[in-house]
């Protein structure tokens, strides 16, 4: 969601002329996936709008901050649906909701102002560094001060308890054992197990159930994308005693907070240093399973994916909802550092080049690469969108 992969696709438009009806087929895609059972439309547009505008904005004052000028900042691709002009500057909404991009004043080449000495072009390896990343960095900060925000608030808790009536959902699935083999995942909605039905019975009473029913069918009713599943669950014997291994607890608690103190600050600051580094840890995991073909469709998550997880955050708390917004934030600012042309870090890497080189690329084959890595982009987005939908049909 870089700057730069946003002025690709703008001169691509403009080069390939997109049509208008393609743009608004895929916002119509995007209006149908949130109207789907399970989604709500406020919460994660704000999220994916607000970290979008974030993202752009670490461009935009970097671009400031050098004296460079900025001709347009943009939310979203393709057709300009309205804006205002602040200053140099044409910020604006466009049409297809896929990102945002900041495009400075003699940035291309091709262009008349390309010889303007305060143009982008003209500047600098360290300061253009520094654009480029700015973006990333604003990414990060944001993690860090969300995840800051969540820590303190945790730490303030004294008392949590279930609230009556909570949904109960799924925490754990021991893979292989019955429920895992039955299909039952982590964060579905537990309706009825065996006899006992939730919310209105008591998690106590669904474990004694099991451990008196060994090897016998259970009915499992559950809540899934906003659809309801019948399975079943055939509990395991251990010493005469039914296992199935599945844990629950409710979705929703009543917390008591003391007041703040001054060491909340550091214990919230300490543990979005920790959860940041091992979400990181996670993200680089995940990412060589995929170039490695390990990973499953079911781990990959879309645009549509996001949203849907988004509202179901929302819908839950406003600590879920921020946590949420600062692990996809930190999401975004390594997937825009990693070397992949028209990503930011493809950028990065491809100045860095020229630098050791000591000669700058053509701009015939900058535009090779460059529309290459726009093209390798736009088919992985293409196909976590059509994995996105074909979920929401299961």
């Amino acid at each position: 969601m870089g700057p730069n992969p946003g002025l690709i696709l703008w001169v691509a438009m403009n080069r390939f002329r997109l049509p208008l009806s393609l743009s608004l087929s895929v916002v119509a895609v995007f209006i149908f996936a949130l109207k789907m059972p399970g989604a709500g439309f406020w919460g994660p547009v704000l999220m994916l709008g607000g970290l979008i505008f974030l993202h752009e904005g670490g461009h935009f004052l970097a671009a400031k901050y050098m004296g460079m000028p900025v001709e347009t900042f943009s939310l979203g691709f393709g057709p300009r649906l309205f804006g205002f002009k602040w200053r140099e500057t044409d910020v604006c909404l466009c049409a297809l909701p896929l990102g945002g991009y900041v495009k400075l004043a003699g940035f291309n080449p091709e262009e008349p102002g390309a010889d303007d000495p305060y143009g982008f072009l003209k500047q600098p390896y360290g300061k253009r560094m520094l654009f480029y990343s700015g973006g990333i960095l604003a990414n990060l900060a944001t993690t860090l001060v969300l995840f800051t925000f969540v820590g303190v608030d945790q730490a303030r808790v004294t008392k949590a308890e279930p609230r009556p009536g909570s949904s109960l959902v799924i925490d754990n699935v021991v893979k292989g054992q019955p429920a895992d083999r039955a299909g039952l995942q982590a964060g579905d909605e537990l309706r009825r197990l065996g006899p006992v039905v939730f919310p209105a019975g008591r998690w106590e009473d669904a474990v004694a159930y099991i451990q008196a029913h060994p090897l016998q069918p259970l009915r499992v009713e559950i809540g899934r994308e906003g659809k309801v599943l019948d399975l079943e669950v055939t509990p395991a014997s251990e010493g005469g005693t039914g296992r199935i291994g599945l844990a629950a607890g409710p979705m929703a608690f009543d917390l008591q907070r003391r007041s703040l103190q001054a060491g909340d600050l550091l214990v919230g600051g300490r543990f979005a240093l920790v959860t940041s580094w091992r979400m990181s840890g996670q993200v680089f995991g995940f990412l060589k399973k995929l170039v490695t073909f390990q990973a499953k469709s079911a781990e990959v998550s879309g645009p549509i994916g996001i949203l849907r997880a988004g509202s179901r955050a929302a819908k839950s708390s406003w600590q879920e909802f921020l946590f949420m917004c600062g692990a996809i934030s930190l999401q975004l600012a390594l997937l825009n550092a990693l070397p992949i042309p028209a990503l930011d870090g493809g950028h990065m890497a491809l100045l860095t080049y020229e630098k050791l080189r000591r000669r700058d690329l053509t701009i015939e084959l900058k535009e090779k690469i460059l529309t290459g890595g726009f093209l390798l982009l736009a088919s992985l987005m293409g196909l976590v969108i059509v994995l996105d939908l074909l979920k929401l049909r299961k």
